[in-house]
């Protein structure tokens, strides 16, 4: 697909196997970048990739474990064998220990570590090796990190979760402002309240909790995978070439109930 904002970008994605990652990979597939599926668990990440062949697209599947230095850099460096370069970062992916992840006086130090191993330090990895890549290019890039409304309120009980989240708020800052100069922009976004979270089957109660947090949304529904994959194409278009050290909330009206 030769045509579309994104013509002759390459975007890798982690968290790409299903959800926000997947909608992402399939949106920026569909207007013209070549796209590096990275995640696990590998099915989703090949499906996805195939998919997006499929359709005309072109992309390339790399099961990959974030939390491990070693296949984050070799995701990158696969990506640019493939493709010759890398434009567009997310860093998406992310675990949620719904049951496990409370009461932060009990809290096991594995659910801590776990969480954060993903969700924080993951994304540390991503951003590193992609810059670098990025820098050594030296034709500017985007990276957009996917964080969560969490970041931004105390209310969820999953504490490892969103202590996380918030820093990554300001990873995505620390980007803008130090590696503006080199035409490298970074932003964050927030997305709310989802039909399928992190981890959805482990929910003790899936239903409740649709019912509970949709009363506090003026939208009167939780969001998709589908209405957060194109804030993020956008942001790592040109579209928003003067768009850098922001963080965009897209919940449907949640934070402001």
């Amino acid at each position: 697909m030769s045509n579309g904002k994104l013509a002759g970008k390459v975007a890798l994605i982690t968290g790409a196997g299903s959800g926000i990652g997947a909608a992402t990979a399939r949106l920026m597939a569909a207007e013209g970048a070549a796209v590096a599926v990275t995640g696990i668990p590998e099915d989703g990440v090949i499906a996805v990739a195939a998919e997006i062949t499929a359709s005309g697209g072109a992309a390339v599947a790399i099961p990959t474990d974030v939390s491990i230095a070693e296949q984050v850099e070799a995701a990158i460096a696969q990506t640019v064998e493939v493709f010759g370069r890398l434009d567009i970062l997310v860093p998406n992916a992310g675990i949620q220990m719904h049951t496990r992840d409370r009461n932060l006086h009990e809290l096991p130090e594995e659910v801590w570590d776990r969480t954060h191993d993903v969700n924080y330090k993951g994304q540390y990895f991503t951003c590193k090796y992609g810059l670098a890549q990025m820098v050594r290019q030296g034709e500017g890039g985007a990276v957009i990190i996917v964080v969560s409304v969490t970041a931004l309120r105390g209310t969820t009980p999953n504490v490892s979760y969103s202590t996380g989240k918030a820093g990554l708020v300001n990873l995505a800052r620390h980007i803008a402002v130090h590696y503006g100069d080199q035409g490298i922009r970074a932003n964050s976004i927030c997305p709310g309240a989802l039909e399928l979270t992190p981890d959805h089957a482990d929910l003790p109660d899936p239903a409740g909790r649709e019912a509970a947090i949709v009363k506090r949304v003026p939208l009167n529904r939780l969001g998709t995978a589908e209405d957060i994959a194109p804030f993020i194409t956008f942001l790592a278009s040109d579209d928003a070439s003067y768009a850098t050290g922001a963080n965009f909330v897209i919940d449907g009206g949640l934070t402001i109930t």
